[in-house]
Protein backbone atom coordinates (compact mmCIF):
# COMPACT_ATOMS: atom_id res chain seq x y z
CA UNK A 1 0.00 0.00 0.00
CA UNK A 2 1.58 3.30 -1.10
CA UNK A 3 1.61 6.43 0.99
CA UNK A 4 -1.40 8.72 0.73
CA UNK A 5 -1.35 12.45 1.38
CA UNK A 6 -4.02 13.98 3.62
CA UNK A 7 -4.81 17.67 3.24
CA UNK A 8 -7.45 20.36 3.52
CA UNK A 9 -8.24 23.42 1.44
CA UNK A 10 -6.00 26.20 0.15
CA UNK A 11 -5.28 29.11 2.54
CA UNK A 12 -5.64 26.65 5.43
CA UNK A 13 -7.30 27.62 8.69
CA UNK A 14 -6.96 25.90 12.05
CA UNK A 15 -9.70 23.33 11.46
CA UNK A 16 -8.12 22.35 8.15
CA UNK A 17 -4.66 21.83 9.65
CA UNK A 18 -5.96 20.03 12.75
CA UNK A 19 -8.21 17.72 10.78
CA UNK A 20 -5.45 16.80 8.32
CA UNK A 21 -3.14 15.96 11.22
CA UNK A 22 -5.81 13.96 13.05
CA UNK A 23 -7.08 12.06 10.02
CA UNK A 24 -3.57 11.04 9.01
CA UNK A 25 -3.00 9.73 12.55
CA UNK A 26 -6.37 7.94 12.50
CA UNK A 27 -5.57 6.24 9.20
CA UNK A 28 -2.12 5.25 10.44
CA UNK A 29 -3.80 3.43 13.32
CA UNK A 30 -5.92 1.54 10.79
CA UNK A 31 -2.86 0.42 8.82
CA UNK A 32 -2.69 3.06 6.10
CA UNK A 33 0.53 4.90 5.35
CA UNK A 34 -0.72 8.48 5.42
CA UNK A 35 1.02 11.85 5.77
CA UNK A 36 -0.68 15.12 6.67
CA UNK A 37 0.39 18.04 4.49
CA UNK A 38 -0.90 21.57 3.86
CA UNK A 39 -1.76 23.70 0.82
CA UNK A 40 -0.33 26.86 2.39
CA UNK A 41 1.42 28.28 5.41
CA UNK A 42 -0.44 28.36 8.76
CA UNK A 43 -2.02 31.63 9.88
CA UNK A 44 -1.22 33.29 13.22
CA UNK A 45 -4.05 31.54 15.03
CA UNK A 46 -2.94 28.12 13.80
CA UNK A 47 0.69 28.86 14.68
CA UNK A 48 -0.44 29.62 18.23
CA UNK A 49 -2.16 26.23 18.48
CA UNK A 50 0.79 24.36 16.97
CA UNK A 51 3.18 26.00 19.42
CA UNK A 52 0.86 25.34 22.36
CA UNK A 53 0.67 21.62 21.68
CA UNK A 54 4.24 21.10 20.51
CA UNK A 55 3.82 20.53 16.77
CA UNK A 56 5.84 21.79 13.83
CA UNK A 57 3.91 23.27 10.87
CA UNK A 58 2.90 20.74 8.24
CA UNK A 59 4.92 20.36 5.09
CA UNK A 60 3.47 22.56 2.34
CA UNK A 61 2.86 21.08 -1.10
CA UNK A 62 1.88 22.67 -4.39
CA UNK A 63 1.15 19.45 -6.28
CA UNK A 64 0.33 15.90 -5.19
CA UNK A 65 0.65 13.69 -8.27
CA UNK A 66 4.45 13.91 -8.22
CA UNK A 67 4.39 12.13 -4.82
CA UNK A 68 1.40 9.80 -4.85
CA UNK A 69 -1.54 8.62 -6.90
CA UNK A 70 -4.02 8.57 -3.98
CA UNK A 71 -5.08 11.30 -1.54
CA UNK A 72 -7.51 11.88 1.31
CA UNK A 73 -9.37 15.19 1.59
CA UNK A 74 -10.55 16.96 4.73
CA UNK A 75 -12.53 20.19 5.20
CA UNK A 76 -13.26 20.71 1.50
CA UNK A 77 -14.45 18.95 -1.62
CA UNK A 78 -14.77 21.60 -4.33
CA UNK A 79 -11.92 21.12 -6.85
CA UNK A 80 -11.04 24.82 -7.08
CA UNK A 81 -10.30 24.84 -3.35
CA UNK A 82 -7.97 21.83 -3.54
CA UNK A 83 -4.49 21.02 -4.76
CA UNK A 84 -3.82 22.23 -8.31
CA UNK A 85 -3.52 18.72 -9.78
CA UNK A 86 -6.44 17.14 -7.94
CA UNK A 87 -7.67 15.78 -11.28
CA UNK A 88 -4.50 13.69 -11.58
CA UNK A 89 -4.93 11.72 -8.35
CA UNK A 90 -7.59 9.42 -6.89
CA UNK A 91 -9.49 10.62 -3.84
CA UNK A 92 -9.98 7.59 -1.58
CA UNK A 93 -11.44 9.33 1.50
CA UNK A 94 -13.33 12.58 2.14
CA UNK A 95 -14.30 14.09 5.51
CA UNK A 96 -16.11 17.43 5.28
CA UNK A 97 -18.79 19.72 6.72
CA UNK A 98 -19.46 21.93 3.69
CA UNK A 99 -21.83 21.62 0.75
CA UNK A 100 -20.80 19.08 -1.89
CA UNK A 101 -20.26 20.90 -5.16
CA UNK A 102 -18.41 19.91 -8.33
CA UNK A 103 -16.97 16.78 -6.71
CA UNK A 104 -16.86 13.68 -8.91
CA UNK A 105 -14.94 10.41 -8.70
CA UNK A 106 -14.43 7.49 -11.04
CA UNK A 107 -14.41 4.92 -8.22
CA UNK A 108 -16.18 4.44 -4.88
CA UNK A 109 -14.64 6.11 -1.83
CA UNK A 110 -15.13 6.48 1.90
CA UNK A 111 -17.06 9.72 2.40
CA UNK A 112 -18.43 11.31 5.55
CA UNK A 113 -20.07 14.74 5.24
CA UNK A 114 -21.89 15.96 8.32
CA UNK A 115 -23.49 19.37 9.03
CA UNK A 116 -21.39 20.04 12.12
CA UNK A 117 -19.57 23.19 13.14
CA UNK A 118 -16.15 21.72 12.38
CA UNK A 119 -14.45 18.75 10.78
CA UNK A 120 -12.57 18.35 14.05
CA UNK A 121 -15.88 17.36 15.64
CA UNK A 122 -16.59 14.77 12.93
CA UNK A 123 -13.16 13.23 13.43
CA UNK A 124 -13.56 13.16 17.20
CA UNK A 125 -16.68 11.05 16.77
CA UNK A 126 -14.87 8.79 14.30
CA UNK A 127 -12.07 8.17 16.82
CA UNK A 128 -14.68 7.36 19.45
CA UNK A 129 -16.58 4.99 17.16
CA UNK A 130 -13.40 2.98 16.48
CA UNK A 131 -12.22 3.18 20.12
CA UNK A 132 -8.96 4.78 18.98
CA UNK A 133 -7.32 6.85 21.70
CA UNK A 134 -6.52 10.46 20.81
CA UNK A 135 -3.13 11.60 22.18
CA UNK A 136 -3.36 14.67 24.41
CA UNK A 137 -1.50 16.98 22.04
CA UNK A 138 -3.55 15.86 19.04
CA UNK A 139 -6.73 16.34 21.09
CA UNK A 140 -5.49 19.88 21.68
CA UNK A 141 -5.25 20.48 17.94
CA UNK A 142 -8.74 19.07 17.33
CA UNK A 143 -10.02 21.29 20.14
CA UNK A 144 -8.33 24.25 18.43
CA UNK A 145 -9.97 23.47 15.10
CA UNK A 146 -13.37 23.15 16.75
CA UNK A 147 -12.97 26.43 18.64
CA UNK A 148 -11.79 28.24 15.52
CA UNK A 149 -14.62 27.16 13.24
CA UNK A 150 -17.37 27.70 15.83
CA UNK A 151 -15.89 30.85 17.41
CA UNK A 152 -15.84 29.08 20.77
CA UNK A 153 -19.34 27.67 20.20
CA UNK A 154 -20.81 31.13 19.48
CA UNK A 155 -21.35 30.63 15.75
CA UNK A 156 -24.84 29.67 14.52
CA UNK A 157 -23.14 26.71 12.81
CA UNK A 158 -22.54 25.14 16.24
CA UNK A 159 -24.34 21.86 17.00
CA UNK A 160 -24.75 19.71 20.10
CA UNK A 161 -22.11 17.43 18.57
CA UNK A 162 -19.62 20.30 18.74
CA UNK A 163 -20.51 21.12 22.35
CA UNK A 164 -20.01 17.52 23.41
CA UNK A 165 -16.75 17.21 21.49
CA UNK A 166 -15.37 20.40 23.04
CA UNK A 167 -15.80 19.06 26.56
CA UNK A 168 -14.33 15.68 25.60
CA UNK A 169 -11.29 17.15 23.82
CA UNK A 170 -10.57 19.74 26.50
CA UNK A 171 -10.43 16.97 29.08
CA UNK A 172 -8.03 14.95 26.94
CA UNK A 173 -5.84 17.98 26.24
CA UNK A 174 -6.00 19.07 29.89
CA UNK A 175 -6.82 22.69 29.14
CA UNK A 176 -9.63 25.05 30.07
CA UNK A 177 -11.49 25.36 26.76
CA UNK A 178 -12.76 28.88 27.38
CA UNK A 179 -9.47 30.36 28.58
CA UNK A 180 -7.43 28.65 25.92
CA UNK A 181 -10.00 29.41 23.22
CA UNK A 182 -9.97 33.13 23.92
CA UNK A 183 -6.16 33.18 23.86
CA UNK A 184 -6.05 31.30 20.56
CA UNK A 185 -8.71 33.42 18.87
CA UNK A 186 -6.97 36.60 20.03
CA UNK A 187 -3.72 35.34 18.53
CA UNK A 188 -5.36 35.46 15.13
CA UNK A 189 -6.53 39.06 15.44
CA UNK A 190 -3.24 40.96 15.30
CA UNK A 191 -4.43 43.45 12.71
CA UNK A 192 -1.45 45.75 13.18
CA UNK A 193 0.63 43.20 11.28
CA UNK A 194 -1.84 43.04 8.37
CA UNK A 195 -1.98 45.28 5.32
CA UNK A 196 -5.17 47.10 4.35
CA UNK A 197 -5.71 44.62 1.52
CA UNK A 198 -5.22 41.65 3.85
CA UNK A 199 -7.90 43.04 6.15
CA UNK A 200 -10.55 43.73 3.51
CA UNK A 201 -9.78 40.93 1.05
CA UNK A 202 -7.91 38.24 2.97
CA UNK A 203 -11.14 36.36 3.70
CA UNK A 204 -13.44 37.76 1.03
CA UNK A 205 -15.80 36.04 -1.38
CA UNK A 206 -17.65 37.28 -4.45
CA UNK A 207 -21.39 36.71 -4.86
CA UNK A 208 -23.61 37.27 -7.87
CA UNK A 209 -26.71 38.79 -6.25
CA UNK A 210 -29.42 39.67 -8.72
CA UNK A 211 -27.61 41.56 -11.46
CA UNK A 212 -24.88 42.83 -9.11
CA UNK A 213 -21.41 41.55 -8.31
CA UNK A 214 -21.01 41.83 -4.54
CA UNK A 215 -17.73 41.28 -2.69
CA UNK A 216 -18.08 40.44 1.02
CA UNK A 217 -15.03 40.37 3.25
CA UNK A 218 -14.87 39.45 6.92
CA UNK A 219 -12.21 40.12 9.54
CA UNK A 220 -12.13 39.03 13.19
CA UNK A 221 -10.96 41.32 15.95
CA UNK A 222 -11.16 41.81 19.71
CA UNK A 223 -11.63 45.56 19.31
CA UNK A 224 -13.58 47.08 16.42
CA UNK A 225 -11.55 50.29 16.80
CA UNK A 226 -8.55 48.33 15.52
CA UNK A 227 -10.41 48.06 12.22
CA UNK A 228 -12.21 51.37 11.96
CA UNK A 229 -9.28 53.53 13.04
CA UNK A 230 -8.01 52.63 9.55
CA UNK A 231 -11.32 53.25 7.79
CA UNK A 232 -10.11 55.81 5.26
CA UNK A 233 -7.32 53.53 4.04
CA UNK A 234 -9.58 50.48 4.06
CA UNK A 235 -12.20 52.32 1.97
CA UNK A 236 -9.54 53.40 -0.53
CA UNK A 237 -8.36 49.79 -0.84
CA UNK A 238 -11.90 48.51 -1.28
CA UNK A 239 -12.55 51.08 -4.02
CA UNK A 240 -9.33 50.12 -5.80
CA UNK A 241 -10.28 46.44 -5.69
CA UNK A 242 -13.77 47.30 -6.97
CA UNK A 243 -12.32 49.17 -9.93
CA UNK A 244 -9.84 46.39 -10.71
CA UNK A 245 -12.35 43.54 -10.49
CA UNK A 246 -15.67 45.07 -11.51
CA UNK A 247 -17.45 44.71 -8.17
CA UNK A 248 -20.61 46.79 -7.82
CA UNK A 249 -20.65 46.63 -4.04
CA UNK A 250 -17.96 45.85 -1.45
CA UNK A 251 -18.88 45.04 2.14
CA UNK A 252 -16.47 44.42 4.99
CA UNK A 253 -17.91 42.68 8.05
CA UNK A 254 -15.73 43.32 11.12
CA UNK A 255 -16.58 40.80 13.83
CA UNK A 256 -15.75 41.17 17.51
CA UNK A 257 -15.06 37.58 18.57
CA UNK A 258 -15.46 38.39 22.26
CA UNK A 259 -19.04 39.69 22.18
CA UNK A 260 -20.22 38.09 18.90
CA UNK A 261 -21.24 41.39 17.34
CA UNK A 262 -20.23 42.82 13.98
CA UNK A 263 -20.09 46.16 12.22
CA UNK A 264 -20.41 46.49 8.46
CA UNK A 265 -18.48 48.90 6.24
CA UNK A 266 -20.13 49.70 2.90
CA UNK A 267 -18.52 50.93 -0.33
CA UNK A 268 -20.06 51.24 -3.79
CA UNK A 269 -23.60 51.01 -5.14
CA UNK A 270 -26.82 49.45 -3.81
CA UNK A 271 -26.92 51.10 -0.40
CA UNK A 272 -30.71 50.80 -0.45
CA UNK A 273 -30.55 47.04 -0.92
CA UNK A 274 -28.04 46.64 1.90
CA UNK A 275 -30.30 48.65 4.21
CA UNK A 276 -33.31 46.59 3.16
CA UNK A 277 -31.42 43.35 3.84
CA UNK A 278 -30.64 44.22 7.44
CA UNK A 279 -33.67 46.44 8.06
CA UNK A 280 -31.61 49.39 9.26
CA UNK A 281 -29.83 52.42 7.85
CA UNK A 282 -26.17 53.04 7.17
CA UNK A 283 -24.83 55.90 9.26
CA UNK A 284 -23.00 58.92 7.86
CA UNK A 285 -19.75 56.94 7.96
CA UNK A 286 -21.15 54.23 5.68
CA UNK A 287 -21.26 51.78 8.59
CA UNK A 288 -23.98 49.66 10.18
CA UNK A 289 -24.10 47.83 13.51
CA UNK A 290 -24.97 44.13 13.24
CA UNK A 291 -25.44 42.83 16.78
CA UNK A 292 -25.28 39.05 17.11
CA UNK A 293 -24.01 38.54 13.56
CA UNK A 294 -20.91 36.34 13.19
CA UNK A 295 -21.60 34.04 10.23
CA UNK A 296 -21.32 35.34 6.69
CA UNK A 297 -22.78 32.08 5.35
CA UNK A 298 -25.87 32.03 7.56
CA UNK A 299 -26.47 35.63 8.66
CA UNK A 300 -25.12 37.94 5.95
CA UNK A 301 -25.48 36.34 2.52
CA UNK A 302 -29.11 35.09 2.84
CA UNK A 303 -30.71 38.47 3.68
CA UNK A 304 -28.59 40.19 1.05
CA UNK A 305 -29.61 37.61 -1.53
CA UNK A 306 -33.27 38.25 -0.79
CA UNK A 307 -32.85 42.03 -0.97
CA UNK A 308 -30.87 42.04 -4.22
CA UNK A 309 -33.17 39.60 -6.00
CA UNK A 310 -36.41 41.42 -5.17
Amino acid sequence: MSKELVFGHQNPDTDTIASAMAYAYYQNQLGYEAEAVALGEPNDETKFALDKFGFEPLRVIETAANETDQVMLVDHNEPQQSVSDIDQVTVTHLIDHHRVNGFNTSAPLFMSVRPYGSVSTILTEMFQAKNINIPANLAGMLLSGLISDTLLLKSPTTTDHDREALTYLANLAQVDANDYGIQMLKAGTNLAAKSDEQIVDGDAKTFELGSSKVRIGQVNTVDLDDVFSRQADLEATMKALMDANGYDTFLLVATNILDSDSELLFVGANADKVETAFEKSLNDQNRMDLPGVVSRKKQVVPPLTAAFEN
